[in-house]
């Protein structure tokens, strides 16, 4: 079982910036690559974005051009580097990870609190 903690989180005034990070207790990004989700009050958990074990990275339409995934080179800490950030991005942020099975990676982690308010 892989172990995955999100840090990162925090109250953010609009416009301003936030990178999220997950720690993985195994190297598993480089070769599952990875996702992340949110979860606003009162909403559904949606997918943001993903990084393939190649690299690439796509992003759901709202969140292109501010999101940002890497993942470092041991594979075991992705980020997500959020930039100009809006009202609609107050959510826990969850970060999931392992061998891609349909759409469905095993692994969760507790999620981070991001608060975007003036």
């Amino acid at each position: 079982q892989v172990q995955l903690v999100e840090s990162g989180g925090g109250l953010v005034q609009p416009g301003g910036s936030l990178r999220l990070s997950c720690a993985a207790s195994a190297s598993i990004f480089r070769g599952y690559g990875m996702a992340w989700y949110r979860q606003a009050p009162g909403q559904s958990r949606e997918w943001v974005g993903s990084i393939t074990s190649g690299g690439v990275t796509n992003y759901k339409d709202p969140v292109q051009g501010r999101f940002d995934i890497s993942i470092n080179n041991a594979g075991n800490t992705a980020y997500l580097q959020i930039h100009n950030l809006e009202l609609a991005d107050t959510a826990v942020y969850y970060c999931n990870g392992g061998k891609l099975s349909g759409n469905y990676r095993p692994y969760w982690g507790q999620g981070t609190q991001v608060t975007v308010s003036s």
